[in-house]
Parts: C-alpha cells; structure tokens; sequence
C-alpha cells in the first residue's frame, strides 16, 4: 500500500505551481475573463438576490471546469499534451470532466445552496428580540439551517476525500468516485487535510488580496467604481492559482496512489 506524505505532497504541488507560472498565466487568461465577465454581469442583473449569486456560482463552474481539466494534463502529460488553449472551445473530455465533479460535489452544491437560502431568509431581529413572539415559518427555518449545515461539512469533507479522481478523467482514464475511495484506503485524511489547506490557504490568500486591492484603489487612488471591478479581477486571479494548486495536489495524488504513467493499467483493487 502506498502511504501519502502530507508534507512532499504539499511541497510537490505548491513548488510546481511556481514553477509554471508562465504556462498558467497562458492557461488561465480566457477561463479568467470569462468568470470576471460572468461576475460583472451577475452584478448588473441583481445585487442583492442570494438566487442570483447562487446562479452566478453555478455558471462560473464553466470556465473552472476548462482551466483546471487542462491544467491537469499539464501536470500529469506535459505542456505538449493540454492540446487547445481552454476556452476556446468545449470537448468531450471537458463535459467528462463536470460530470464527474456532479458525481462528486453535486451534493455539496445543493446542501449550501439550500442552507444559503434558508439563512438569507431568517429575520434576525426577531430572534434576538425579547417577547417577540414566535413565527412558525421562522422556526421551521432556523430548525432546518443546522441539519443542512453539519450536511454540507459531511458532504464537503467526502468530496475532498474523492475528488482527486478527477485528475484521471482529465487524461482519459475511465475513473469514479467509488474507484477513488477504494484507491485512497489508508491515505483518507492525508487526501482530505492536503486538499483541505490548499482550499483554506487560498481562500484566505484570495481574501486579503480583496481586502489590500480595494484599499489601495479607495485610499491612495480615489476610485470607486473602478475599484470595485479592479478588486473582482485581482481576486479572480489569486482564486484562479489557488484552484492550479488544488488541481496540480489532484493530479499527484492520483500519480502516487495508482503509480500512473500514460498507457498503463491500473493497478487492481482490493
């Protein structure tokens, strides 16, 4: 059985990353534009409609889906191999890709999407008013947010556990979730705590990126409209390289678990 490093892992995948920043930087520009241009448009549409931001996030799986299918290959095939700058077009292998990531993450999008709309709806001032009487409709709400919750941290956690096979429909090799976790036994919470800092490390890099963007473009500049969509930009692309290292942490883990190499088969479950 191989046994995962947490710590090789983690250094393989950051060191790789910065080590292509020029082939990302090539990669990500259309996927990029697209999410930024998705983002304006939503914003345009309806600001305040927790369905539209919901819609918005489903759309901008899209172009997610185009840059890190191909920056997969680049990972495990070599520059040579991504074939067609993403973007420009949708294949069969892309439409593979996505339906695996529903197969693993389709639950996890209905539970937050559920546990959003039913937390966006609560009025907060009457639950922390004294003797306001109590609405049913308001306590059907608040009873059903903490299931849907501690469902979409289990869910969360088991789609991490299985979402490196999607670095084997990113070079044809026919995969599942079920093959996943039958390969990952032993390894579970090297898989999940490895994905789980690389998302984290991202989100919080993506989120002081926004914080200093819009600052510096408020304070020292004096724009205000423009900064908005200066921070958007900015903040896409530091969210654009946190999903590089995921994808590139994917793609060794499935390399290292099976001992992949183009052409061979895998090795027989147990």
């Amino acid at each position: 059985m191989v046994k995962l490093s947490f710590s090789a892992l983690l250094a393989e995948s950051f060191g790789f990353f910065f080590a292509n920043l020029r082939a990302f930087f090539h990669l990500v520009t259309i996927p990029w534009i697209a999410s930024l241009a998705i983002r304006l448009v939503g914003s345009a549409l309806n600001q305040e409609s927790i369905l539209a931001v919901l819609v918005e996030k489903a759309l901008d799986v899209v172009p997610t889906v185009m840059f890190m299918m191909a920056w997969q290959r680049l990972v495990l095939l070599g520059p040579n191999r991504v074939e067609r700058l993403p973007g420009l077009g949708w294949s069969p292998r892309e439409t593979a890709w996505l339906v695996h990531l529903l197969k693993i993450g389709g639950i996890t999008f209905v539970l937050i999407a559920s546990f959003v709309l039913t937390v966006g709806t609560m009025d907060y001032g009457a639950l922390t008013t004294p003797g306001a009487p109590i609405d049913p409709a308001l306590a059907q709400r608040q009873a059903l947010a903490a299931p849907l919750g501690v469902g979409f941290m289990v869910s969360a956690l088991l789609a991490l556990r299985v979402s490196y096979g999607l670095a084997a429909t990113a070079v044809d090799v026919p995969f599942s979730p079920r093959l996943s976790w039958t390969y990952g036994r032993g390894n579970a919470f090297t898989i999940i705590g490895s994905l789980f800092v690389t998302f984290f490390v991202s989100a919080m890099v993506t989120m002081l990126t926004t914080l200093i963007t819009l600052a510096l473009m408020r304070g020292m500049l004096g724009a205000q409209e423009a900064a908005v969509v200066v921070t958007w930009t900015a903040a896409l692309l530091v969210s654009y390289a946190g999903a590089a290292v995921a994808a590139t942490v994917q793609a060794n883990i499935f390399r290292t678990l099976l001992g992949w190499r183009e052409g061979a088969q895998l090795p027989a479950t147990t």
